[in-house]
């Protein structure tokens, strides 16, 4: 993928001493982790920095004033919202400012064709606040909408896709691979039964019927994991992590710094194994007594445990409660791979 001038939009920093206007456009927006994220992060004057989910522009407007107007931002965002909101981000941005306008992965991979490699990379993982409130997107089982829950409204498929034409047993597994739902059977089969559904609440009320009654009036809303399974299949969301985070890492430069929040275990997991792997040295079996390999680690892990919101923020931003953030900073490129023989 090489970039184009359908999916970039580029600015140069204006002279003004603060965002003020687009954080008055932006105020709905309440980034989670905040001062951990830029802390671990640690811009500085001039450097380039990725902002792989840019959504609302909250965590990026921080970087951008501290990276300043030598400094480049590079926002990434599939969906075509935000890139409105990035527009009115550059507009007031103190620094140089990029927008890619693709999933991650495939934002990361134009990156790579170009030759640019940043000084960091961050990830906020999931939907934006922005998406769960636009009731028309279809992504919560609070409200009554068409079943849609597309990150990129350009993509075709859909959730009315997923529900109304996958077989039951491809149902059933995707609730349970990615909402570790544990009655994903009863419900794939109450879902293939009612067929068709149109709209959230009819989804809502089939996964009811397919749940036990002592499962419907449990901790959280009953659909809470089935639409997040869901969500996570239309969208390819796990996939993508897979492919992006060895590209954000290739890319770093050396002594640069990665960092992702996450918001449930799904997403924390290969985050965490992923930079764990990165940190390892010596791979030798543990019982010879010195190491032979020449193994050295990549990393220097910035959490040795994910750091989580403040009472005060989970308090202030419920929907921070669930969120983790792990951060690592490069310190070698990859080794080559010793030949055999």
């Amino acid at each position: 993928m090489r970039l184009n001038a359908r999916q970039i939009e580029y600015a140069e920093p204006t002279h003004r001493a603060a965002l003020r206007a687009v954080e008055v456009v932006m105020s709905e927006h309440e980034p989670v982790l905040a001062p951990e994220l830029v802390s671990l992060l640690a811009p500085e004057p001039g450097q380039t920095a990725v902002d792989c989910t840019f959504g609302g522009g909250g965590h990026a407007r921080q970087v951008a004033e501290l990276i300043g107007p030598e400094g480049t931002l590079i926002g990434i965002d599939r969906d075509p919202a935000a890139q409105e909101r990035f527009n009115r981000f550059a507009a007031e941005a103190p620094c140089r400012t990029l927008f890619i306008s693709s999933d991650f992965a495939a934002g990361l991979r134009a990156l790579q064709g170009e030759g640019i490699r940043p000084d960091m990379v961050y990830v906020d993982l999931g939907m934006s606040s922005m998406q769960v409130d636009a009731r028309e997107r279809g992504f919560s089982y609070s409200y009554d909408a068409p079943l849609d829950m597309r990150m990129d409204t350009r993509q075709e498929f859909t959730a009315a896709d997923l529900v109304n034409e996958w077989p039951e047993a491809r149902i059933a597994k995707v609730l349970r691979r990615f909402g570790e739902e544990r009655h994903a059977g009863r419900i794939a089969r109450e879902i293939t039964r009612r067929r068709p559904l149109a709209t959230t609440g009819e989804l809502v009320e089939a996964i009811k019927a397919g749940m036990p009654p002592s499962a419907r009036f449990g901790a959280g809303h009953p659909a809470k994991r089935s639409f997040q399974a869901i969500r996570i299949a239309v969208n390819g969301e796990l996939e993508a992590l897979a492919e992006a985070l060895p590209l954000a890492w290739e890319q770093l430069k050396l002594g640069g710094r990665f960092a992702a929040i996450s918001f449930h275990s799904l997403e924390d997991r290969p985050v965490k194994q992923f930079l764990v792997e990165k940190a390892r040295g010596c791979v030798c079996p543990p019982e010879l007594p010195v190491c032979v390999c020449g193994h050295e680690p990549e990393a220097e892990l910035l959490t040795r445990r994910a750091i989580s919101p403040s009472p005060e923020e989970a308090e202030s931003n419920p929907r921070s409660r669930s969120a983790h953030l792990r951060a690592a900073r490069k310190i070698a490129e990859a080794q080559p791979v010793a030949e055999a023989g």
